[in-house]
């Protein structure tokens, strides 16, 4: 073994002289090293040194060969993208529009178009004159030119219109964008009020409570008396998706039989759609269940005037509560076990309210955020106003009521689209009592689609306001208290439903990209920034696996204002299209227990025929012959993903008009809205439109 030769590093501190030495060794199989200095000979040998050129050239060839693959790769992505972009932005393909909705929806496209091309040039310049110093009203060094400097006209017009947006525009956009973020903070801090609220209800565990030991019992039939006589509504139109999990699932309600009494409302126009749920009805009497099949001729006052229709039957009388379920609502066995025996000893009770839970929640980016929303609504919402005030708007399904509610209410009125907050308003007048179930969740579906999330919307938005209209001057006389009052009028109707959608809209989608032309009247970063992220962090607190969308969220609730102010203002005013009842599109998903169930009837089907043996012969010929159109019926071809051009644009306008704003202050505010824009060019496709295939 070699010696140590450590020392070398300390002799060559103070030995580092003399000249080179050359050694030759006589034996050829030894290198000839030449040594510049004591030290030399043990310094780190190059690696690359014993590499020759063709091992360089390989190395150089793969290193080549990653990065082409890298960018093939890109590149791949990218057409990829222009190509979805042109089949559904440019060709729209897949997607049959009718003309008349086109023609609609044309004028305003167009004018959005030209703002957001015009705003693009503005910004473009705003940004040059950034950098370049041109700042008129912030630089005072900087030289205004006098009228015989002038030697452009384009340059004379540029400061003519800086005069005139100083002095003219400027104010009017000041005093308006003054009194929207007043009413912005109002609303936040509501909403706050509302968090803190839940929050409060979470930490003293406040929740209705009921008395088990009223239904225990190992004899049903001999307790029957203490069950309460129930009956269930299931309203339904066209829902060939999910008619038959709902009628399943609320035929497997645990309740005693000659307590309970199912009436299946059908309001279907399709002869083949009507005979699959009468199918279905027939099988699940043959069963032992008491189940009926009502089916209206004329379809008047859609969903209310179904209900009205169904409870003016004579039977009805005999029953004392109802409880109502949509054609996609899968309530639980125990559902009416945890609901009913919350009217027992609480005479002023005249609705149960369950919580709705979604099937469908992670299908796409649109139900993620639909599910937001409506978590909040439910968790936050729902829930502090139950334990509070004993009132709130009735979901108009998964509730319990107590018929003599109805009855002493009015009843189902066809005055507005939105039956359900219309009776819970009348019920609550009448002095009737609310509990909120948080606990007792009923699955169901969100739209999937944009086109039917938006017509829901639409519905949901103007109802209200038609409602607040016909409510207003029985609020003012009836004989609840100020405070009920106030709540009604202030809180109910003019904050939430009116309010929120006027500022959100004027704010975020007029008064913000005005600024990109009026830089005087720009907001402040915290009305911008600061504080719709804070709210948007507390509606997402209820969804805590969401908050990886917040940036989506912010930016689609803005852009959804647009067609909630367009049916706030419809409904306010009472134009035609708050009349339109247009059903939401529903996909059939099933939860997993569904999917079992649905498996064992299939399994049964052997049964069929004995289960309508007590059809006619017409009857049984005509099941035949759907049952073979049935199976025969192709699998529907799912469309191409829909853009909504004028959406897609207005949101982008939007984060154009932010940045603008944002541009003179903070680095992290430009940065921030960048990182927003980004988000939002990569969801895009799919925030906007349906899902695609």
């Amino acid at each position: 073994m070699a010696p140590r030769l450590d020392f070398f590093n300390f002799w060559a501190k103070d030995t580092n002289k003399g000249t080179p030495v050359v050694v030759t060794m006589e034996n050829p199989n030894f290198s000839v090293v030449e040594i510049d200095g004591p030290d030399a000979a043990f310094r780190p040998v190059d690696k690359s040194r014993g590499k020759n050129a063709k091992q360089v050239t390989w190395v150089l060839l793969l290193k080549a060969h990653r990065a082409v693959s890298c960018i093939s790769w890109l590149a791949t992505i990218f057409w990829a993208l222009l190509g979805t972009i042109k089949k559904r932005l440019i060709y729209r393909e897949g997607v049959a529009m009718e003309s008349g909705k086109l023609g609609k929806q044309k004028l305003l496209f167009t004018v959005i178009r030209v703002f957001l091309v015009t705003s693009l040039a503005i910004l473009a310049f705003e940004v040059v004159a950034y950098f370049k110093g041109w700042h008129y009203f912030r630089n005072p060094s900087l030289h205004i030119p006098g009228t015989s400097d002038i030697q452009s006209l384009l340059h004379m017009v540029y400061v003519a219109w800086l005069t005139f947006r100083a002095d003219y525009i400027a104010p009017a956009i000041q005093a308006l964008s003054k009194f929207c973020v007043v009413l912005f903070l109002i609303q936040s801090i509501d909403r706050m009020i509302l968090s803190v609220g839940c929050l409060w209800i979470k930490f003293k565990k406040i929740k209705p409570r009921i008395d088990w030991d009223s239904l225990k019992s190992d004899d049903v039939e001999k307790t029957g008396y203490e069950y309460p006589r129930v009956l269930i509504q299931i309203p339904m139109c066209n829902e060939k998706e999910v008619y038959e999990q709902s009628i399943s699932a609320v035929c497997q309600i645990d309740w005693p039989k000659e307590c309970l009494l199912i009436q299946v409302l059908d309001d279907s126009d399709d002869e083949s759609i009507q005979w699959l749920i009468k199918t279905e009805v027939a099988n699940w009497s043959q069963r032992g269940i008491n189940i009926i099949y009502r089916h209206r001729v004329v379809r008047t006052g859609y969903k209310a005037g179904n209900l009205k229709s169904a409870m003016s039957c004579d039977y009805v009388k005999d029953y004392e509560f109802v409880a109502i379920f949509d054609a996609d609502f899968q309530p639980n066995p125990d559902f009416l076990k945890q609901t009913v025996p919350h009217f027992k000893d609480n005479p002023e009770l005249g609705l149960v309210q369950a919580r709705w839970a979604f099937v469908n929640k992670d299908e796409n980016l649109l139900t993620r955020l639909q599910n937001v929303n409506l978590c909040f609504h439910f968790e936050v919402e729902q829930q502090v106003n139950g334990v509070f005030l004993n009132f709130f708007g009735f979901n108009g399904t998964a509730g319990v009521w107590r018929i003599k509610a109805l009855e002493e209410s009015g009843g189902w009125l066809e005055r507005t689209t939105v039956e359900d907050m219309d009776i819970a308003v009348r019920a609550h007048l009448n002095g009737w009592k609310f509990i909120y179930l948080n606990d007792v969740k009923v699955l169901c579906e969100v739209p999937e689609s944009y086109e039917a999330y938006r017509k829901q919307q639409h519905r949901w938005h103007s109802g209200p306001m038609q409602l607040f209209r016909l409510c207003l001057p029985a609020i003012i006389t009836s004989k609840i208290t100020a405070w009920k009052k106030a709540n009604l009028i202030v809180l109910f109707f003019l904050l939430r439903k009116l309010i929120l959608p006027f500022y959100s809209f004027t704010l975020f989608c007029i008064i913000l990209p005005l600024t990109m032309f009026v830089p005087e009247a720009e907001l402040p970063a915290w009305v911008i920034c600061y504080v719709p992220v804070f709210m948007s962090f507390l509606n997402i607190l209820p969804s805590p696996k969401s908050f990886p969308f917040i940036v989506p969220y912010l930016l689609f609730e803005n852009t959804m204002s647009v067609t909630k102010f367009n049916a706030m203002v419809s409904g306010l005013f009472q134009l035609g299209s708050s009349y339109e009842w247009v059903i939401t599109k529903k996909t059939g998903r099933s939860s997993e227990s569904d999917l079992m169930a649905a498996a064992e009837r299939e399994s049964n089907m052997v049964n069929q025929l004995q289960v309508h043996r007590g059809a006619s012969e017409s009857e049984l010929s005509e099941l035949n012959r759907i049952m073979e159109q049935k199976e025969v019926a192709p699998k529907p071809i799912k469309k191409a993903n829909k853009i909504y051009r004028k959406e897609l644009a207005l949101a982008f306008l939007l984060l154009t008009a932010s940045v603008r704003s944002l541009l003179s202050a903070q680095g992290v505010h430009f940065y921030f809205l960048l990182f927003q824009g980004v988000t939002f060019l990569l969801v895009g496709l799919d925030l906007i439109g349906e899902q695609m295939s």
